[in-house]
């Protein structure tokens, strides 16, 4: 069975998706250039909240 995915975000040269794996879990992944990161959902939560906090303190400056 293959996991089930869709597109979150894309650019030109990057790419983040989501897939529904067969067993229940949730990944996520970007594609950034030629290297995809892969995340299990407590370390794209995690991932996320250091986006947050970059943008924030970028919007500051």
């Amino acid at each position: 069975m293959e996991p089930k995915t869709d597109t979150l975000a894309e650019t030109e040269s990057y790419m983040a998706w989501r897939a529904e794996e067969p067993d229940g879990e949730t990944t996520y992944h970007l594609e950034l250039n030629n290297i995809t990161i892969h995340f299990f959902n407590e370390e794209w939560d995690e991932f996320l909240t250091l986006v947050r906090a970059v943008v924030k303190d970028s919007d500051g400056k």
